[in-house]
């Protein structure tokens, strides 16, 4: 599988991942999720929110406020992709963690 380098659409700052995500990265199917999230987020592919939310995640990428993103695939746990305010961190994590 190739991987191609894509150009994000706003600064993510370091990325990081809780403990619980990490443990999980170890299957081979988890770890291309979530992956392929995290580039879905850097293109503002906001992924399972609703409208309001999607729309809320675009003002706040013009107006430098925290982007949420949700992710889901089959037979995987659900993330969440936060990146703060001021761009600094992009934290991946289950949102029983937050």
């Amino acid at each position: 599988m190739s991987h191609q380098r894509i150009e994000p659409k706003f600064k993510m700052g370091q990325v990081v991942m809780t403990e619980g995500v990490r443990e999980h990265c170890e299957q081979v199917e988890f770890d291309q999720f979530w992956k392929q999230s995290l580039n879905r987020h850097a293109l503002c592919d906001w992924g399972n929110l609703c409208p309001q939310d999607k729309q809320e995640n675009d003002m706040s990428l013009k107006n430098g406020f925290r982007l949420v993103s949700a992710y889901e695939s089959p037979n995987l746990p659900k993330i969440w992709i936060i990146t703060e305010g001021d761009r600094s961190v992009t934290t991946i994590l289950f949102p029983d963690e937050y």
